[in-house]
């Protein structure tokens, strides 16, 4: 099906990517074809045009496989591909291939939808399948649509609908998908970037492969920690302090992403392979397509030619993309979008055009998606604040917070992006004040155009890991009030400065070795040792929380449920072959990360009240749940039927769920009780848990 996609994308791809794409742009065309289709189908299903079915969504793919028929019988050139087109595509093809296997065999080895928080992300993809209308409604709140950044789990139901595969699997598929867009991505991207650099297809292909790596598979340079004695999880010490021999059994993978105190700072690899399905997985193909496209924007400027107002749109079109899947990201790459037409139009009246089309396209096609969300942050701290300020306490959206002062020791720093700075500074030196003239310039060659987008990468990933220093965006936590901030700017800034780091590699090998060959020697040991350290990290990750991948691989994500809760199997089951998409469900409510509210999870359907500090961060406060809390106390401890009854209307209950999680939280009083209230519909083999049909 991905297969199909590509080569259904490939002409619409081929007028936008070819002048500048050797390949055409095809590792593109799936994302353009996912982006498109469920775009699309989210739009006309939020106008009430079609429903969301897998037939609607046909009719949508039917629709835009015309549009790329018309662009072939218009424009013939881009429907045939010369022969080292050719070539590349069935190696992008085959390394696509190779990498949706790769990881759909390391999860596999591990593919629960459990832990962590796959109960949510399980949940909005189900949720949102078996929705016929949108806004979809919350799984764990029901009576109300998604607070939350979904359109990349959308694009995961969209995906799922196009087969017959079920959710339980097509998550870790999902996952794959991902992992194989992005790899195959950014391998075009590095072999398209080094074009002006080296003759030999195989130099650029050397460089892509390394740009994929790094952005996909590296981690930072914490493993230096590989070599000493190891230190208490949340105690980080300074490494020279406890220097020691080659120790991996010291060494533990998540500590990467949580070095410095209260704080999270995550990377493309370690969400692979904890496999939680957020959107800020979901957008990695998503922003690494927006960097293309700033390419080839910048590339219009070669021959001075430029297509302003659609390439306005469509920057407005990518960032609403973003900031639907991901909400961080819409402002990141609005950010970065001005950067690029900064080099553009050096004209001051064109750039500030460009960018009011952009951020005006923006909110429109990101209406459909705003209409019904409410945003859950509540402004912009200042970190450290002084007295003054906290005595004033807020001043437009910026708070002044008594008590909010953490600061990044700079050893720590240093080592989460120690080896993107090292580049950037090396880049700095010997680029830096040629990118600064270039602004100016009205036509650009390729090795110029290609030092101002790694510019662009290195200031905006510069930029952002500097922010949380400064300031952060406010939410519920308290002793982790930058925690957010630093890993959704810090997640961004790695896929850019890799992009950048990777090419600047290559880039400096070809300037150095014939002018400046001590320099070009000075560089390389310096970079050998931090590729060797952000190179291993893959290996202990992956061993860590997969092991030996030794085992016969599958992908169901609920199969768990089996051996560890299996009345909950059986009720998962039943519900999913007999319940209506509309009907709400009540389950004992529970805390986050914890095995409580798997039924609705696992089902999409709609619960009364779902996973606690969950719901208190999308709706911005948690009286919203505490209320519900007694009702749904009153169902399953209270023996009074009448005011079961008054719950059940009020909720417009449809199924009452009883079993290992209702028992241990409420006990067994209301055991007798319930079946009084509706029809025991379902009782599971083991005979002690069942449900309860009230209408």
């Amino acid at each position: 099906m991905l297969a199909l996609l590509g080569l259904f994308f490939l002409p619409l791809t081929g007028r936008l990517f070819s002048r500048f794409f050797d390949d055409g742009g095809y590792p593109f065309a799936k994302t353009i074809g996912i982006i498109s289709i469920s775009y699309a189908i989210f739009l006309l299903v939020t106008l009430k045009l079609v429903p969301f079915t897998t037939k609607g969504i046909m009719i949508v793919v039917a629709a835009f496989i015309l549009l790329n028929l018309i662009i072939i019988i218009k424009n013939q050139s881009t429907a045939f591909i010369d022969i080292f087109k050719t070539k590349i595509i069935i190696f992008e093809e085959l390394l696509f291939l190779g990498a949706f296997i790769f990881w759909v065999f390391v999860r596999g080895q591990e593919p629960s939808a459990h832990t962590l928080e796959k109960f949510m992300d399980f949940g909005f993809i189900n949720s949102i399948f078996k929705s016929v209308v949108f806004p979809p409604p919350d799984m764990w709140f029901s009576g109300h649509s998604i607070n939350y950044y979904y359109f990349g789990h959308l694009t995961g139901a969209v995906l799922s609908k196009l087969t017959p595969i079920t959710t339980a699997t097509t998550y870790n598929l999902i996952l794959a998908t991902i992992f194989a867009l992005s790899v195959t991505q950014i391998f075009s991207l590095g072999f398209t970037l080094t074009k002006a650099l080296f003759k030999s297809p195989l130099s650029r292909a050397a460089a892509g492969v390394m740009s994929a790596f790094i952005v996909n598979l590296a981690g930072n340079l914490h493993t230096i920690y590989l070599f000493t004695k190891g230190y208490p999880n949340d105690k980080p010490v300074p490494f020279w302090e406890i220097l020691s021999k080659f120790d991996p059994t010291s060494y533990w993978y998540p500590n990467a992403t949580r070095f410095i105190p209260f704080t999270i700072h995550e990377f493309p690899i370690y969400s692979y392979v904890v496999a939680d399905l957020h959107g800020h997985v979901f957008d990695i193909p998503f922003v690494i397509l927006t960097i293309a496209i700033s390419y080839i924007f910048l590339a219009y400027k070669k021959k001075g030619g430029r297509l302003e107002t659609p390439f306005s749109l469509l920057f407005g079109f990518l960032i609403a993309i973003s900031y639907m899947t991901n909400a961080l990201d819409g402002p990141i790459y609005l950010l970065f979008t001005a950067l690029i037409g900064f080099f553009v139009y050096p004209n001051l009246i064109k750039f500030l055009k460009h960018i009011s089309i952009v951020v005006l396209s923006f909110v429109v096609f990101s209406l459909p998606f705003s209409l019904f969300f409410k945003p859950f942050t509540t402004g912009i701290g200042v970190n450290c604040a002084p007295k003054f300020l906290t005595n004033i306490g807020k001043l437009g959206p910026f708070l002044f917070e008594a008590g909010n002062c953490q600061h990044s020791f700079w050893w720590m720093w240093m080592l989460l992006w120690g080896f993107f700075i090292f580049n950037a500074l090396f880049f700095a030196l010997f680029y830096g004040k040629k990118v600064i003239s270039l602004s100016s310039k009205k036509e650009l060659d390729d090795t110029e155009i290609v030092s101002i987008l790694l510019s662009v990468c290195f200031i905006l990933g510069t930029f952002l890991v500097i922010v949380p220093e400064f300031f952060y965006i406010k939410d519920i936590y308290p002793a982790h009030f930058r925690a957010n901030t630093m890993f959704k700017l810090g997640y961004q800034a790695f896929i850019v400065m890799g992009l950048a780091s990777s090419v600047t590699i290559f880039l400096l090998k070809k300037t150095f070795q014939k002018k400046k060959p001590l320099s070009y020697i000075i560089y390389v040991i310096l970079v050998i040792p931090q590729l060797f350290l952000i190179g291993v990290y893959p290996y202990f990750a992956v061993r860590s929380y997969y092991g030996t991948l030794n085992k016969t691989p599958q992908l169901n994500g609920t199969k768990w449920l089996e051996t560890s809760i299996p009345d909950y199997t059986e009720i998962v089951n039943y519900l999913n072959n007999h319940a209506d998409s509309k009907s709400t469900i009540i389950e004992a409510q529970g805390d986050s990360y914890t095995d409580f509210n798997v039924v609705s999870s696992y089902t999409g359907l709609p619960t009364v009240g779902g996973w606690y500090v969950h719901q208190w961060l999308w709706r911005g406060k948690p009286e919203v749940l505490q209320a519900r809390i007694p009702d749904i106390e009153t169902v399953y401890k209270n023996p009074d039927i009448v005011a079961i009854k008054n719950v059940i209307k009020k909720y417009n209950i449809g199924y009452i769920i009883y079993g290992p999680n209702e028992r241990q939280k409420y006990g067994t009083g209301n055991e007798e009780i319930l079946p009084l209230v509706g029809v025991k519909t379902f009782k599971t083999t083991s005979g002690v848990s069942y449900i309860i049909k009230t209408h």
